[in-house]
């Protein structure tokens, strides 16, 4: 066989080998949209009740007499269907990350294949946490103040659409922001930081978390605090299991760094320092004698 056809023969085991890695991706895609499908056909016939439970805690502070109001001729509708469709999708993501994670898992390594799994799932788990804290926790208290600070004869009646763009603004925020730990352990794992390193600049971070409520959540000091605490102390939990699971690399002597930082090593000494400026200065006064 000559070497133009093992060529050929290369190249196309290669086109062979990239067009079922396509091929398994669109059908783990179409896996995943029919999962969501399905689950969206299952919630849609209670939507009316699921609109309600998340509509609750603003519902039960609201003053006797108001409700919520829809302005928009197909909000009645396309409110419901919205958030079935989104609480499909957050029913559905331990799924479709193993649909993902069944994609990938053949190109990893065995020990990031054990490091992996854990992560996923202490992701997902941190997410459904921060979507149950701002319903439970964050809702109440950011609706009380709301209300309580209306003006005297303004009545609260609240549009469903405007409400249901904010709280699914406010889950994801809480949701993404409850990643910390997660986030804090791959940056140490990744040996980008120490963990002595991120605790020195606790400072700055609880600065940044503060800028981060404040862009993320509206513009108040109650919600601002109730993303930038929690994921402050999240923070610090990101460490401790940084400290508890990340062993430290022992610095070898034979590392760059090591031989830079050893500053004794190939200096000479002060005879050899002398003799070198004597033959330097023996050489400037020869310079000088010669003729130009």
């Amino acid at each position: 066989m000559s070497a133009d056809e093992d060529s050929q023969n290369e190249v196309d085991s290669k086109e062979q080998s990239l067009l079922e890695h396509l091929i398994e991706l669109r059908d783990r895609l179409l896996h995943m949209v029919l999962a969501v499908l399905i689950l969206f056909l299952l919630l849609f016939p209670f939507s009316e009740e699921i609109f309600s439970t998340v509509a609750a805690p603003l519902l039960a502070l609201m003053p006797e007499g108001t409700s919520m109001i829809a302005t928009g001729v197909t909000s009645p509708f396309l409110v419901p269907f919205k958030l079935v469709l989104l609480l499909a999708v957050l029913l559905a993501v331990p799924y479709l990350l193993h649909q993902l994670w069944a994609f990938v898992a053949p190109g990893l390594y065995s020990h990031e294949k054990r490091l992996a799994a854990p992560l996923l799932i202490s992701s997902v788990v941190l997410f459904y946490c921060g979507i149950a804290f701002a319903y439970f926790v964050v809702f109440p208290l950011l609706f009380a103040f709301f209300i309580g600070v209306s003006p005297e004869g303004v009545a609260v009646m609240t549009d469903i659409g405007q409400y249901l763009d904010f709280i699914i603004a406010i889950f994801f925020a809480f949701g993404i922001a409850f990643e910390m730990p997660v986030a804090t352990f791959l940056l140490i794992l990744a040996g980008a930081t120490t963990p002595e390193k991120m605790a020195a600049k606790r400072p700055y971070i609880i600065v940044g978390v503060f800028v981060i409520g404040m862009m993320l959540t509206p513009p108040d000091v109650i919600s601002q605090s109730l993303l930038a605490v929690p994921m402050w102390a999240l923070f610090e939990i990101g460490l401790i299991m940084s400290r508890l699971f990340i062993k430290p690399k022992p610095l070898d002597e034979s590392d760059p760094e090591f031989a830079f930082h050893d500053d004794g090593a190939n200096q000479p000494d002060d005879e050899a320092m002398e003799a070198m400026m004597d033959e330097m200065e023996q050489e400037e006064e020869e310079n000088l004698r010669r003729p130009d």
